[in-house]
């Protein structure tokens, strides 16, 4: 015993019992956890070299395409406009087109992220099994519309519509 603590036994003196020795980490849970990451590593080469298990788009070529061009405010009157013809494809009021605005507004700040000019066309399209996509041209960002829902890809499907569907 030291001065500073007369009640506590000396650190170098070890156990107080000889019973007592050091717990080892269990090997079943150890062996469980390896085997489960060899499992994930052998089913991910797998399906790497194969192809079984995985998922793969197919979205083929497009079968229409429209550039189109964002004027006014996402808190005021929005005006989607053909790039081409400078002809108005339809006017959302602010309480109007609520993923279209939400998704303009995204890509919006992707543009602004990356300093581009905001005149430049959005390219709508419409591809072979059916899915629509939109292209910012400024960023080369796309988002696959049909990912948020049949609704919601209809919104922009609309937009192509009334195009008459050319092909590109």
């Amino acid at each position: 015993m030291n001065a500073l603590s007369p009640h506590y036994p000396e650190a170098d003196r070890g156990p107080q019992s000889p019973s007592r020795k050091a717990r080892r980490f269990p090997r079943f849970p150890l062996v469980l956890g390896l085997g489960l990451l060899g499992f994930s590593i052998a089913a991910t080469l797998f399906g790497m070299k194969t192809g079984i298990g995985t998922v793969l788009n197919v979205y083929g070529q497009p079968q229409a395409i429209r550039d189109i061009v964002i004027a006014g405010a996402h808190d005021t009157e929005i005006t989607i406009s053909d790039a081409r013809t400078g002809e108005p494809i339809i006017t959302l009021a602010p309480e109007e087109g609520g993923f279209v605005r939400g998704s303009l507004r995204a890509l919006s700040r992707m543009r602004l992220m990356a300093e581009t000019p905001e005149g430049l066309p959005y390219r709508l399209i419409r591809w072979e099994n059916g899915s629509v996509s939109l292209s910012d041209t400024a960023t080369g960002e796309r988002i696959y519309l049909n990912a948020f829902g049949p609704d919601n890809a209809a919104a922009y499907a609309e937009l192509l519509a009334s195009r008459g569907n050319e092909k590109p």
